[in-house]
């Protein structure tokens, strides 16, 4: 059997196949792009569509459910050398804080067989020598990415591998690595940086993959994505229609009639439309050139993922006149568990129920009172009305009883 080789020929890298499921999420699907040698390469998605999943792959970091990943041409595994062949930044929040920037770099040179001077020198290259002895903790973001990117760059590597690598880092901080990156794949080496926006690439990249919900989207270089959406004339005429016989009779078949009225055209300068719309009578009333926004065009690729209610269309408030969306339970919906057993919704009537005002069998209205009924504490013994008071039929003093003063007294001789 022939023993496989792997030549580092026109891929840096290479995904075949890469497919990675977690459970019951399918994080990459079947993905498959190459790196060019010597590029600058743009990995864009939105955030969770796969990106730094992919990278842990072609690193060995993570096992792919299926496919396969080459890095200079054989699997990551297979390199002798692979501090030389690749370097990569995917966590700058992995630096120890209780560490100094040089005491950090000096364990990886250790690792990889360096001199201790290398960590001098990548320091140097990055902006960190004055920083050198300062506790990593006390970095901000962008001088802590400068040290991922200084960790990458020890094994003098022939492919950078950089995630997110402008996070953090303030305008000159973006020049510089702008600047340096160009210089790095200058040499004939390459680079794949991976970002959710086009813009912050944009000035960097000459070659993209796009990405999106972990299958591609796009594969190829930037000016044949530019080429793909070109820049045109936006007329407002007094005709449309006419202006796009007119423009088709000249040789400028792509014209498009837009929402607003006005019609679109690829192709062709405002010059030359404006001319061909007054030599066929129309009135023109403006004109504006529309060049073509890259972000935008990313966004309509990847649109989708994770896409959110449209601006102006969400209604705050629960049910409110004139929502476009009732923010509340879907008409017909019980939460788990409810309605409890035997519940019965507002304004049930149970068996035997009767009405406000009823009545029950031997009802007696306000005021009446039971056979034999006496209010508590009452009568007082020994109470009289007051003067003149008529004390009620049948009503007098118990037997024997003889008002305070009246009677004998036991003084008198009289019974106590």
């Amino acid at each position: 059997m022939t023993a496989m080789t792997y030549g580092f020929g026109v891929s840096a890298l290479e995904a075949q196949g890469l497919t990675k499921v977690f459970g019951t999420v399918r994080a990459v699907s079947d993905l498959s792009f190459a790196v060019p040698r010597g590029s600058i390469t743009g990995f864009l998605g939105p955030n969770g569509s796969g990106k730094t999943t992919t990278l842990r792959m072609i690193l060995g970091l993570a096992t792919p459910t299926s496919g396969v990943s080459y890095v200079a041409g054989a699997p990551f595994s297979a390199l002798s050398n692979p501090a030389r062949a690749v370097g990569a930044v995917l966590d700058s929040g992995s630096l120890h804080p209780r560490r100094t920037a040089l005491r950090h770099l000096r364990i990886y040179t250790a690792a990889i067989g360096l001199p201790d001077s290398r960590a001098d020198e990548v320091l140097r290259v990055v902006g960190l020598a004055d920083a050198a002895n300062r506790h990593v903790g006390g970095y901000s973001l962008g001088m802590r990415q400068r040290l991922a990117l200084a960790t990458a760059l020890l094994g003098d590597p022939e492919i950078l591998v950089l995630d997110e690598p402008a996070n953090g880092l303030d305008p000159e901080g973006i020049a510089w690595l702008r600047d340096f990156l160009k210089s790095y794949a200058a040499s004939g080496r390459t680079v794949l940086i991976s970002s959710h926006l086009l813009r912050e690439v944009e000035a960097t990249v000459d070659h993209l993959v796009i990405i999106s919900a972990g299958t591609l989207i796009y594969q190829g270089s930037i000016e044949q994505l530019r080429a793909s959406r070109p820049s045109r004339t936006l007329i407002a005429v007094s005709d449309p229609a006419a202006l796009a016989l007119a423009l088709a009779s000249n040789g400028f078949s792509n014209a498009q009639l837009l929402p607003d009225g006005r019609l679109g055209v690829a192709g062709s300068d405002s010059a030359t439309v404006t001319r061909i719309a007054e030599e066929s009578g129309l009135t023109v009333f403006g004109t504006t050139y529309e060049h073509v926004d890259l972000e935008q065009v990313f966004l309509s690729m990847t649109a989708g993922q994770y896409a959110g209610t449209p601006v102006g269309q969400v209604q705050y408030g629960y049910g409110h006149a004139g929502a476009q969306h009732f923010h509340g339970p879907p008409p017909g919906y019980q939460a788990p568990g409810h309605p409890a057993p035997g519940f019965q919704g507002p304004g049930f009537q149970g068996p035997g129920f009767q009405g406000p005002g009823f009545q029950g069998p031997g009802y007696q209205g306000p005021g009446y009172q039971a056979p034999g009924y006496q209010a508590p504490g009452f009568p007082v013994p020994g109470y009289q009305g007051p003067p003149g008071y008529p004390p009620p039929s049948g009503y007098g003093p118990p037997p024997g009883y003889q008002a305070p003063g009246q009677g004998p007294s036991p003084r008198d001789g009289g019974a106590a």
